[in-house]
């Protein structure tokens, strides 16, 4: 099966349009006018990169059960409500209830004002769509399941509409994201580093997701399974997306030998059956190695092959970092990327910090095409190779860290900031400037604060508020920094 089949799979978003029943007789047309409405909003979502699943009109009891049932059926994933007049909220409420997944409650006028002078009590129905708002979502809070968000507006020519429902979209996926998911764990994580350490059922209980425990010859057997023209055609696809760059001042940078291009050409194919023969969502991965063998070999040039992976979809998590995998998947999702980074030095000149890593880098992110330097060592860690070097897109980003609580539980901690264009050092590694809104000083003793992990996700654009939104829906703690 294709890497793709694993990658980016959509939301399935469920809509209802709620009505109320007694009203049909009494105005006529009015039921055909609001279904109509209904569709136009259906249609909203469709470009919203998710997968709706319209369960119709809703305009009393037994149709909202019937409704909940058909999308319990159709799987779906979050649950739009639209609210299309007055609604008893037993129609709107007895669907969300017994459906169980994230509902937002959509409310749209079609009129941006009423024709004051002239409008009749059918006009007023037919964008009277607030009316029942507070009443479904106060029968949702007392019911102890509130409502996602809610969302109020006009149906027509609404950016902000346009914006909100994006927003939510993205939220979908990336909650989607980890719905019948494997996470790949591949040999174990970096001694010494106490917070990188995770416990596989506590992950599950948090994301929903299994964590599928591989090993080396795992891998290994993949990567020497690999044929001359898996190879080839992978050394190509290196080619278009990197730029092969000389040796920097650093002494650990060389040359990149054809050998060392092949070799991480056949690791990343071997990469890709792995992912693909496991149904690999993401992995986190680390092995020291020993002595030059295979395995060290092998851990030591997965960069290139992760690098590529990750920029698909598919995120890979160095020195076995489990939470940040989870991170990385998250941004991604939210489509600001998700680059695998921790906390380099200060430029206290500047007031920024420079954010990167060795290892994997969600590529599609970068400035310009990657570089790729030859590297004698990978400092702190055994073996010789390629190391991926960018920055990211200037602009906003965001760092989305996942760390655990004295009590274990899952915790978020997030920041927004800019990524500053300039020089970075040119040492075979990926570094971003980042500026905050505080010296920098000021910002990294605010993130220390909050107990994060020593590695994050960057990604680009400001995307707290989905954040926020996804750690209500999944129950999880979040500290925006």
């Amino acid at each position: 099966m294709s890497i793709a089949a694993f990658a980016r799979a959509k939301a399935r978003i469920g809509v209802i349009t709620v009505g109320h029943e007694p009203y049909w007789g009494q105005f006529p047309g009015l039921r055909e006018e609001l279904e109509g409405y209904g569709r136009e909003f259906e249609r909203m979502l469709t470009g919203c990169d998710v997968e709706v699943v319209s369960a119709g009109f809703v305009d009393n009891l037994d149709r909202s059960f019937a409704a909940a049932a058909m999308l319990r059926a159709q799987d779906v994933d979050f649950l739009f409500v639209n609210l299309s007049t007055y609604v008893t909220s037993s129609s709107a409420a007895t669907a969300i209830l017994n459906l169980g997944v994230p509902a937002v409650l959509v409310a749209l006028q079609p009129l941006k004002r009423l024709d004051y002078r002239n409008t009749t009590t059918y006009m007023q129905l037919a964008n009277d769509n607030i009316c029942s708002l507070p009443e479904i979502s106060g029968v949702l809070v007392r019911a102890g399941k509130p409502a996602a968000g809610i969302v109020v507006g006009t149906l027509r020519d609404d950016p902000r509409i346009a914006g909100e429902l994006k927003r939510w979209c993205q939220v979908a996926n990336a909650r989607r994201a980890f719905k019948y998911a494997r996470i790949g764990y591949l040999g174990h994580t970096y001694e010494g580093m106490y917070d990188m350490n995770s416990d596989p059922t506590a992950f599950t209980a948090a994301f929903g997701s299994h964590v599928q425990m591989l090993e080396m010859c795992d891998l290994a057997k993949l990567v020497n399974g690999a044929n001359p023209s898996e190879i080839a055609d992978k050394i190509e696809e290196i080619k278009s997306v990197f730029t092969i760059a000389d040796p920097f001042l650093d002494p650990i940078t060389r040359p990149i030998k054809q050998e060392d291009l092949e070799w991480s050409a056949k690791v990343a194919v071997g990469l890709d059956k792995l992912v693909a023969e496991n149904g690999l969502t993401g992995l986190a991965y680390y092995y020291r190695g020993l002595d030059n063998n295979e395995y060290e070999r092998i851990g030591s040039n997965m960069v290139l092959g992760n690098s590529l992976l990750t920029g698909k979809g598919i995120p890979l998590a160095g020195e076995a970092d489990l939470k940040t995998c989870a991170a990385m998947l998250v941004l991604d999702r939210l489509d600001a990327g998700g680059s695998f980074a921790e906390l380099h030095p200060c430029d206290f000149v500047d007031e920024i910090v420079l954010v990167g890593h060795d290892g994997p880098h969600n590529i599609k992110i970068s400035d310009s095409r990657p570089v790729i330097r030859g590297l004698d060592l990978f400092h702190g860690k055994s073996g010789s190779g390629i190391g991926v070097e960018f920055s990211i897109q200037a602009g906003p980003v965001t760092l989305l860290g996942i760390s655990q609580t004295a009590d274990g539980r899952y915790k978020m901690i997030a920041a927004e900031g800019e990524s500053i264009k300039g020089e970075i050092p040119q040492t075979g590694n990926t570094n971003t400037r980042c500026s905050f809104d505080c010296g920098v000083a000021d910002f990294i003793e605010r993130w220390c604060a909050a107990g994060p992990t020593h590695h994050f996700a960057l990604g680009v654009g400001h995307v707290g508020t989905q954040i926020k939104r996804l750690s209500k829906v999944l129950g999880m703690e979040l500290e925006m920094v």
